[in-house]
């Protein structure tokens, strides 16, 4: 059963930066591509960025390209997602993600069936 543990949250200032971190387990993490999404209170949960297994491909939002960067170290089962300039909008619960089936690089949250619980990101105006 694949297990997948958020940290690195928390109450920031706009325009400050926060680094989330994910360990996975339970699956072979190389063979797999990952992905950050995130949900604000009363609304769905969006896309934030997918990385391929080997890191070669990155995707983001729109609303992040620029400044938040995905990456990944597989030796430690570990994905990032490195925020900058966080905005107030950027406030959400933001949760990692491990895609249905290996080698598969998508944005798409119904390929992604293993959540992690999410952490808190709360950026202050």
């Amino acid at each position: 059963q694949v297990q997948l543990v958020e940290s690195g949250g928390g109450l920031v200032q706009a325009g400050g930066s926060l680094r989330l971190s994910c360990v996975a387990s339970g699956r072979t993490f190389i063979k797999y591509g990952m992905g950050w999404f995130r949900q604000a209170p009363g609304k769905e949960r969006d896309f934030v960025a997918a990385i391929s297994w080997n890191g070669g491909s990155t995707s983001y939002a729109d609303s992040v390209k620029g400044r938040f960067t995905i990456s990944r170290d597989n030796a430690k089962n570990t994905v990032y997602l490195q925020m900058n300039s966080l905005k107030p909008e950027d406030t959400a619960v933001y949760s990692c993600a491990v895609p249905n089936k290996p080698w598969v690089f998508t944005a798409r949250q119904y390929e992604y069936d293993a959540w992690g619980q999410g952490t808190q990101v709360t950026v202050s105006s």
